[in-house]
């Protein structure tokens, strides 16, 4: 990867575009779990998203597999879709972009709580 790709993300395009191409060859209930998969991933996802790109890969060939086997997506991921994306992305608890921020700004006010009261 270069630098220009790097800075604008063009790999990430790519990359992304060939997991849709990869997705519409799946059957509709694989298709449908695929984007809840993304829904429920993006959030674990750092500024860039460059973290989730493995995990995105790894979860569309295991739904590649599983098709392929003739095995329906509900054996294969359960009920629980946002259970199986947090697995995905470090376990339960696992620190969302959100998470990172919300600590970022609470560490920010109280420097500036500090120099106030000082």
């Amino acid at each position: 990867m270069n630098l220009w790709e790097t800075m604008t993300g063009s790999d990430l395009t790519r990359d992304f575009k060939a997991f849709e191409g990869r997705a519409a060859a799946l059957p509709a209930d694989y298709r449908a779990a695929w984007e809840q998969i993304k829904c429920h991933l993006f959030p674990y996802g750092d500024f860039t998203g460059r973290n989730l790109m493995p995990i995105l890969d790894g979860a569309l060939g295991l739904l590649e597999e599983t098709a392929a086997d003739g095995r329906s997506v509900h054996e294969v991921l359960g009920d629980d879709i946002a259970g199986f994306c947090a697995a995905l992305a470090g376990g339960e608890g696992a620190r969302s972009f959100r998470d990172r921020w919300r600590e970022q700004l609470n560490r920010n006010v109280a420097r500036k709580l500090g120099r106030l009261g000082g």
